[in-house]
């Protein structure tokens, strides 16, 4: 018998079987690189080290599990041990329900206690970055930890989460950003893709290209919450995905059509501002309540925040709500308040956001709504009257507190006459960016993509063309090296291409100031 006395003695290396068994205890984003390492034989000091890290991250991320609970205001709250089992026995659940029944904030503390967030983070998207922020700062507060920290968000220009952040919250365009560098999206364990019932093209790209990754990692949930509105469409498109429908907590609202008189002199804008006028005198003289106002975009909020200011009634304080604003800015909409307040809000507040207080609703019926011009082959941003869905969607803002009332500023014809649901962005839009999104994931056919709505050919063309004068692709549709290049660029493929002929030519510092001024909407920010 041989007795060790010698401290340099160490115990043996685990063998490549062990260390495999040990793998099911780690990140998840880490599990396929060191699978492979074993196969190729690495190293085992070097995997044995890297599996421990990986192992203790997992131990620090179930360590710094919060406590979870819902308030019990919020109709989803009834619903909790029901989704929880859900959760853990379906790879896909679809969540439908009305504004204000919660599933927004609620939704990633039900997945925490369904035991997702150790392995992986806890995706959350939205399609607007007002809301993802609020959303997080919201998340944070309830289950008392740092924005940050436990919980994160991720935005165009700014990334407030870590290696140990838990639930992450951001845009749906950051996540599809992330396919590039994550294929299968290994960071992750769940995902939640919220308001899906918007439709954006970024949204129902995402839809499909997690249907085909989901085959290939059974461990990943997905939970789509969506409005009552099409919710049979996505539960087929995922197999018949089990629907938990949760009733919103609203309550009546009247609704009171006051039509624009149209005149050949007066500018639409300067009616629709008189008419706002005009009906917030009258909400005066009514019971205590706050005002939201939908506008098309921030230039008409500038225009009506200062008519009101000059021509309005005294005693309301005027908040604008738009996603470039500060976020200091845009924090006041939801801190507590003294006396009455007019919110001129874009679309953002129609399904992201629940703005606090509201009691009257005025909608001019209206927003900007993203579409293609064939003819131009460019992409606009129109003012176009809003879809009946979206017109409920507002309506319902009022409906809150307390009994609202809701001013449509056009005709109950008009509204009747509307459509019942916004197009999907993919029937709008030029395809361009998205085909060369797939050439470059290797995603196969466009035309066999899982997409919830299948975009036409004449569009499918449309988008090979573009990219074809760009230099993106070759006769036979075939992705270049130059086309590589671009898909990298998060601008417009035209700004993209601008670019990488700037560089060739020496003018890189000239052109990112002119491309930089035409990819936002007021180059004096």
């Amino acid at each position: 018998m041989i007795f060790h006395s010698d401290p340099i003695y160490r115990m043996p290396r685990p063998s490549y079987k062990e260390l495999e068994d040990q793998i099911g205890e780690c990140m998840l984003a880490d599990r396929f690189r060191m699978r492979r390492e074993i196969k190729k034989k690495k190293e085992r000091g070097k995997l044995e080290k890297a599996i421990e890290r990986s192992r203790q991250l997992v131990a620090e991320r179930r360590g710094k599990m919060p406590k979870v609970s819902y308030p019990e205001a919020l109709p989803v709250s009834r619903s909790a041990t029901e989704l929880i089992k859900a959760i853990q026995e379906n790879q896909v659940v679809i969540v439908a329900g009305e504004t204000g029944s919660g599933k927004t904030t609620q939704l990633p503390k039900i997945c925490l206690e369904a035991g997702r967030g150790v392995f992986g983070l806890i995706g959350h998207t939205q399609p607007r970055r007002v809301a993802a922020r609020t959303i997080a700062y919201r998340l944070a507060e309830e289950l008392s930890v740092s924005v940050g920290d436990e919980v994160g968000f991720q935005v165009r220009f700014q990334d407030l989460s870590k290696p140990s952040t838990l639930i992450k919250v951001m845009t749906d365009g950051v996540l599809l950003a992330e396919t590039q560098n994550d294929r299968f999206l290994e960071r992750y364990d769940t995902i939640i893709i919220d308001e899906a019932h918007e439709r954006s093209l970024n949204i129902d790209f995402l839809l499909g290209y997690l249907k085909q990754v989901l085959k290939k990692r059974p461990d990943l949930r997905l939970v789509i919450t969506s409005a009552t509105i099409d919710v049979d469409r996505f539960s087929s498109h995922f197999n018949n995905a089990p629907v938990f429908e949760v009733s919103g907590r609203t309550f009546p609202v009247d609704v009171q059509y006051r039509a624009l008189e149209d005149t050949l002199t007066d500018d639409q804008d300067d009616l629709t501002t008189r008419a706002i006028i005009n009906t917030l005198a009258e909400i005066d003289s009514m019971p205590n309540g706050d005002v939201l106002i939908f506008l098309p975009g921030e230039r008409e909020i500038r225009e009506t925040a200062r008519e009101i200011k000059r021509k309005g009634p005294a005693g309301f304080d005027v908040l604008p709500l738009y996603s470039r604003l500060s976020i200091r800015d845009q924090n006041r909409v939801f801190e507590e308040h003294r006396g009455r307040r007019v919110i001129l809000a874009t679309n953002v507040a129609e399904t992201s956001l629940t703005v606090p207080g509201v009691k009257y609703v005025i909608d001019p019926g209206v927003a900007r709504i993203s579409r293609y011009s064939v003819r131009s082959k460019v992409q606009q941003l129109p003012i176009e009257a809003v879809s009946q869905a979206s017109a409920n969607q507002r309506k319902g803002r009022c409906g809150r507190v307390s009994e609202g009332v809701c001013f449509r500023l056009y005709s109950e014809d008009d509204f009747l006459a509307r459509q019942a649901f916004t197009e999907p962005e993919i029937l709008r839009t030029n395809l361009a960016a998205v085909i060369l999104q797939m050439l470059q994931l290797r995603l196969g056919e466009i035309d066999r993509f899982p997409f919830l709505e299948q975009p036409s050919p004449k569009q499918i063309n449309d988008g090979f063309a573009l990219l074809f004068e760009l230099g993106a692709v070759d006769k036979a549709r075939r992705i270049s090296r130059l086309g590589k290049q671009l898909a990298r660029f998060p601008v417009d493929l035209r700004f993209a291409r601008m670019l990488v002929a700037a560089d060739q030519m020496g003018s890189l510092a000239e052109i990112l100031i002119i491309t930089s001024a035409l990819t936002i909407q007021d180059p004096r920010e």
